[in-house]
């Protein structure tokens, strides 16, 4: 009768649900942002000439974000994929070679890679982690290993130490992930600035944004710099001799001076973002200690995540229900949940079918690809994981009522469920 008695107070049976107030909205955009967007716009007007790109809005954005990874280059772009796909592309790689990747990535993570003709190689993840790990890096190094692509997921480091040592050693190019990692740390060191040349997202979801989508390459190596600011607009001879042309074939991917306005504006924000998620995180960390439902999985040593969202383990055995059953009683209570992240390209239907250039299966099927066409990934960790696995969606705008609701309705739909 007790269980009964609990099981009808949950939300999702009929119950009251533990939100009863609005949360915050993240307010990711304020008064900052739309004074240097007008200011942009009254000196176009002024002037008569649109906004463009190239300009001083992207020189001082580009300026301020290498500055803030502790120098070096960075070049603004339209999107993280394409931003993968640039930082791909200034490595030179030669075609139908393999490029290691993580299993658990956005498909713009890994769909860059036979877009230049190299052979997608996934590597699984740690034991209980969403993303891989040197060890996992290591197995999968053959002599057709032309470059290694890590993923920082959720905004929680990879051992990135002992990634560059084994790529070092072998002389591998390393391109960092950062897509879901702004102001995420390993011992001190900001995420991007270990691997050959860094990848970052910059879309409106993302920890600082530059509108509705953007991405930046970020370098400590000047010639990787000039290679990608061909790569990004379509050869145009930066920092060649004069009288070159455009010295390679690429696209226009440059962001713009828009963009980059709104950029400038989030970046200084960026800082404060990151540690505010890290402190909802340590609090939630420390309510959620004595509850049986869920376990905090243990970070990289020496990391600092900056938490694009919060991974936590269903701990099946203390419960008398499955996980999609406990994370939907949990979403019905108002908390932002996700069951799975089942976010494996390898696994979707494009990587599948090879649809990549026509029926042709290439770069798989092209002669010159000395490597298992075949060859599958069944990457059991990244399964196990996601299978154990969920997701809470934090942001740096909660308070007091979103901390104390949230530790609430996990305790709620532990007392129902817990055996």
């Amino acid at each position: 009768m007790a269980r009964e008695a609990e099981l009808a107070k949950l939300a999702v049976n009929g119950g009251p649900k533990t939100v009863t107030e609005p949360w915050h909205p993240r307010a990711l955009i304020g008064a900052e942002e739309r004074a240097a967007v007008d200011a942009l716009f009254d000196q176009a007007i002024a002037s008569g000439s649109a906004p463009g790109y190239n300009g001083p809005a992207e020189q001082a954005y580009c300026e301020a974000f290498a500055q803030s990874l502790g120098g070096g280059f960075a070049d603004a772009v339209n999107s993280g994929t394409t931003a993968i796909y640039c930082a791909l592309r200034a490595l030179d790689l030669e075609p139908f070679t393999e490029v290691i990747v993580g299993p658990i990535t956005d498909p713009g993570g890994m769909m860059p890679i036979p877009l230049l003709g190299c052979i997608p190689v996934v590597a699984d993840t740690e034991p209980g982690r969403y993303n891989t790990g040197p060890d996992q890096i290591a197995e999968l190094i053959s002599p057709l290993t032309s470059a290694i692509v890590v993923a920082h997921i959720a905004g929680e480091p990879v051992d990135m130490p002992a990634v560059m040592a084994i790529a070092r050693d072998r002389g591998i190019p390393v391109v960092e992930d950062c897509a879901q990692a702004h102001g995420a740390s390993l011992h001190g060191q900001p995420l991007g600035s270990f691997g050959d040349i860094a990848a970052f997202s910059t879309m409106f979801g993302k920890h600082h944004c530059t509108g509705g989508q953007g991405g930046v390459v970020f370098t400590k190596r000047e010639d990787l710099y000039v290679r990608t600011r061909h790569a990004a607009d379509r050869g145009k001879p930066y920092a060649l001799p004069a009288g070159s042309s455009n010295c390679i074939a690429s696209l226009n991917f440059n962001l713009d001076e828009l963009g980059c306005t709104i950029g400038l504006q989030q970046l200084g924000k960026l800082p404060a973002i990151a540690e505010r998620r890290r402190a909802v995180v340590a609090r939630l960390t420390e309510a959620f200690a004595d509850l049986k439902c869920v376990v905090v999985p243990p970070r990289v040593p020496g990391a600092e995540p900056s938490y694009w969202f919060w991974r936590l383990e269903f701990h099946a055995d203390a419960m008398g229900c499955d996980k999609p059953t406990f994370c939907s009683a949990v979403a019905a209570e108002g908390i932002p949940v996700s069951a799975s992240y089942r976010a494996m390209p390898h696994l979707m239907d494009w990587y599948r079918d090879r649809a990549v250039f026509g029926a042709s299966g290439y770069p798989w099927t092209c002669p010159l690809y000395k490597g298992d066409a075949a060859r599958e990934f069944p990457c059991p960790n990244a399964l196990a994981a996601t299978d154990a696995q969920f997701n809470l969606g934090v942001h740096e705008s909660w308070g007091e009522r979103e901390i104390a609701d949230t530790v609430a309705a996990f305790r709620k739909v532990e007392a129902a469920y817990l055996t």
